[in-house]
């Protein structure tokens, strides 16, 4: 058994805040929170750190951007594969769930057959990951091609998130054609006549589309796999979602409608860029008005795993919540969402995924990370401040 105990940290419980704290973990889990006259194998001095369970981040898709940086341009899988896990070490994510899109030949990485590549990919790349990556497969209800696909995957157990989007023009994220006409041109490389070509394709196959989610929805219910719904743009909308068997909403489009999809149940997850920026890219609610409303259950990075440390310091300070309520976007709700019961909290016998956050120039930055016992980031910036004395206004800096 290897034991390493973590001191005079500032740590993040899930209703308290202990400071100068001590934490003990013993191989891959924690096996306690301040305890009396430990010794350790090795012993991390976290002075002016905060301490915080590994962030878990139900939706991100920066995968692709690692496989196809610019448009039709692909890499190598398994390099994608190997620089997205070290991105997700150095942002604190201890648990990432890769959204990969399923959208039959619209383009490149979305390809059917190359997303499919990508998870393969991915579970092929496990036993040398340093964090916990999981499988978020995201179903475009209009493509008929996906459905043997994804079956497929699931059937092998390549699958721990499914969720339905639906980004036909006119609803969801894109709320004009020329909403969607500018999003494919502008992040897919294409030209205005093959936009519209797109459009028209999707409108065609929305045909049969219901059917299609339900058999998708009942064989990841047969596997246990947890289901979302993507842009739920109404309260008409959640009712059918929920009816469905959906477990969960991603990037509901209006206020009403998360707090729709909360009544009735249905964790909300919305984007960390968002909270960053102070908007959505679409045009839909600000996070952080759903945060101040009580309907934001989880955040998530969604395009940008750096964002989602610093999403949770700007929640707190914005919405004014405690702490131990603003990581919880980033970690317990997540996991409890996702049903996961063996980590997202600093707590004895819980799986031991840690991230510590200082204070460098002026940012909340990740130090240190810890998936299963194990480090797996460390970066030694030159002076740092702790986070949440730099929240109080305490300006000390000490050594990181």
């Amino acid at each position: 058994m290897t034991t390493t105990l973590l001191t005079h940290a500032r740590i993040v419980l899930a209703d308290d805040v202990l400071d100068g704290a001590s934490l003990l973990l013993e191989d891959d889990r924690i096996a306690a929170v301040d305890p009396v006259n430990a010794r350790a194998d090795h012993v991390v001095d976290l002075r002016g750190h905060t301490l915080m369970p590994g962030l878990i981040d139900l939706h991100c898709d920066a995968i692709e951007k690692e496989a196809e940086p610019r448009a039709r341009v692909l890499f190598p899988l398994e390099f994608a594969v190997a620089q997205i896990d070290r991105r997700n070490a150095a942002a604190g994510i201890t648990t990432p769930y890769h959204a990969v899109s399923f959208a039959n030949r619209e383009w490149g990485v979305r390809n059917n057959d190359t997303a499919a590549e990508v998870i393969r990919s991915l579970h092929a790349f496990r036993p040398h990951s340093l964090v916990d990556n999981r499988v978020h497969c995201r179903y475009e209800v209009t493509d008929p091609y996906a459905v043997p696909v994804l079956t497929a995957l699931m059937d092998e157990g390549m699958v721990q998130l499914l969720s339905v989007m639906d980004h036909s023009p006119g609803q969801g994220q894109f709320k004009t054609l020329d909403a969607y006409l500018e999003y494919m041109m502008g992040n897919h490389g294409m030209s205005r006549e093959q936009a519209e070509e797109a459009a028209r394709a999707k409108t065609v196959a929305q045909e049969g589309a219901v059917g299609r989610v339900e058999h998708l929805l009942e064989r990841a219910r047969r596997h246990g796999i947890p289901t979302a719904s993507h842009d739920d743009d109404s309260v008409h909308r959640i009712a059918a979602m929920r009816a469905l068997g959906v477990a969960m909403s991603e990037f509901p489009i209006t206020l009403d409608t998360a707090k729709a999809a909360v009544s009735c149940g249905l964790p909300t997850i919305l984007g960390a860029p968002n909270v960053l920026r102070g908007q959505s890219q679409s045009g839909s609610i600000r996070a952080i008005d759903a945060i101040r409303a009580g309907v934001a259950s989880c955040l998530c990075s969604d395009y940008q795993p750096s964002t989602l440390i610093a999403a949770a310091f700007v929640a707190a300070r914005q919405a004014s919540l405690p702490l131990p309520q603003a990581v919880a976007l980033v970690s317990a709700n997540p996991a409890q969402a996702a049903g996961l019961t063996d980590r997202g909290r600093i707590q004895a016998g819980l799986r031991a995924d840690l991230t510590a956050v200082a204070m460098v120039g002026g940012q909340p930055l990740v130090s240190h990370t810890w998936s299963a016992g194990r480090l797996v980031f460390s970066a030694g910036y030159a002076r740092a401040a702790d986070p949440l004395a730099a929240m109080r206004g305490e300006g000390a800096a000490v050594a990181a």
